[in-house]
């Protein structure tokens, strides 16, 4: 009653703004509880127009340096108009795969968040590993349109295995990971990639930082070993973001057509 009495007593205008207060209050509680129930941007289930690229997030190697990515993210902006964005991966880039690609699934959230119709995704060495973790594990079998993988340890390095036998103790998380018959590794084989996702995996068969090279072939997609499409190729490991043959791949990869083996070696 007091409240009744109360609430008549107040003018009109007084009781417009106090209800104005309350529906601001219930809307506040509303998207907290919203946010609390983790409603997210990008999507949980379909999958991405092939017709409607949207920006591209590269995903470092072992190490997470960027200066490998930087000069094909600039070639990508220049010959696509799109945005394409080097990740920083978690702490120095030798820890916990499984860490870095919820980084990587952070970035795809946020660009759904800023209105991405879809994301594409290159990752280079075990940058593409990473991308591998989020398609099975991060939501990035909806998320991504397309996915392309450089010189990528899908089944381990000997190098990783040889690095932990030598010094023990000195093989970081992600060291241990990317050695073959990794528990992580033996886990993924299992988790088959989707049908639905275009998927190159490019290597090189000159490769002596991923051994045997063609570990970086994947079931399910398009598999292109380098001197394949072009004989003679002298390209490394290291070689692979910014030699001009592997970069017109990665650009006909990430257009609309149809992702088939390359036939011809495009080079500009």
């Amino acid at each position: 009653m007091r409240i009744t009495a109360w609430w008549g007593g107040l003018s009109p205008r007084r009781r417009l703004m106090l209800s104005g207060v309350a529906v601001a209050a219930v809307a506040g509680l509303v998207a907290i509880a919203a946010a609390a129930a983790g409603t997210n941007a990008a999507p949980e289930a379909g999958t991405p127009d092939q017709n409607r690229p949207g920006p591209v997030l590269l995903v470092p190697g072992y190490g997470g340096g960027q200066g490998a990515l930087d000069e094909l993210a600039a070639r990508i902006r220049q010959a696509t108009g799109r945005t394409a964005e080097v990740l920083t991966l978690a702490g120095d880039g030798t820890g916990d795969l499984v860490e870095q690609a919820a980084v990587l699934a952070a970035a795809v959230e946020k660009a759904y968040e800023q209105g991405a119709p879809s994301v594409d995704v290159v990752g280079y060495s075990a940058g593409g590993v990473v991308a591998r973790l989020w398609v099975s594990r991060e939501g990035g079998a909806h998320q991504a349109r397309r996915v392309v993988t450089l010189g990528a340890p899908m089944h381990g390095t000997g190098l990783a295995a040889a690095g932990g036998a030598l010094v023990p103790g000195a093989c970081p998380a992600a060291c241990v990971q990317l050695a073959p018959g990794s528990s992580l590794l033996q886990e993924l084989a299992k988790e088959p990639i989707p049908p639905t996702l275009p998927w190159l995996s490019i290597w090189t068969e000159r490769d002596e930082t991923v051994t045997p090279p063609d570990s970086a072939r994947l079931d399910g997609a398009v598999n292109v070993a380098l001197q394949q499409v072009c004989p003679g190729n002298q390209a490394a490991h290291g070689d692979l973001p910014t030699d001009p043959a592997v970069t017109e791949l990665v650009l006909q990869a990430l257009g609309t057509s149809p992702l088939e083996v390359p036939t011809d070696c495009l080079s500009s």
